[in-house]
């Protein structure tokens, strides 16, 4: 059992950037793959960035490319996500997830985190 539980959003205008935590509650934690999700309102949750067991390659959906910046600290059960140049359309509920089989689809996460609220105003 892997129990996630995120920090960090909050409000911020368009251009700023946060910085969202994700803490993780498990020996294993070191095994699994880690990524984040968002969902905004009225959509489907989506794919944003993940990262695998050991740091070593990470993903990113096209919309965050060289924006997001995925990480992680297996010393300290830690996962973050630095976003920059933020948009009014990254507004969302961004969710932590674990993924054993590193294929990051809604289906193949393990674990979900409760999410954290990002608002970006314009």
């Amino acid at each position: 059992q892997v129990q996630l539980v995120e920090s960090g959003g909050g409000l911020v205008q368009a251009g700023g950037s946060l910085r969202l935590s994700c803490a993780a509650s498990a020996r294993t934690f070191s095994i699994y793959s880690m990524g984040w999700f968002r969902q905004a309102p009225g959509k489907e949750r989506e794919f944003v960035a993940a990262i695998s067991w050991n740091g070593g390659r990470k993903y990113y959906a096209d919309s965050v490319k060289g924006r997001f910046t995925i990480s992680r600290d297996n010393a300290k059960n830690m996962v973050y996500l630095q976003m920059n140049s933020l948009k009014p359309e990254d507004t969302a509920i961004y969710y932590c997830a674990a993924d054993l089989e590193q294929t990051f689809t809604i289906a193949s996460v393990d674990y979900w985190g409760q999410g954290t609220q990002v608002t970006v105003s314009s």
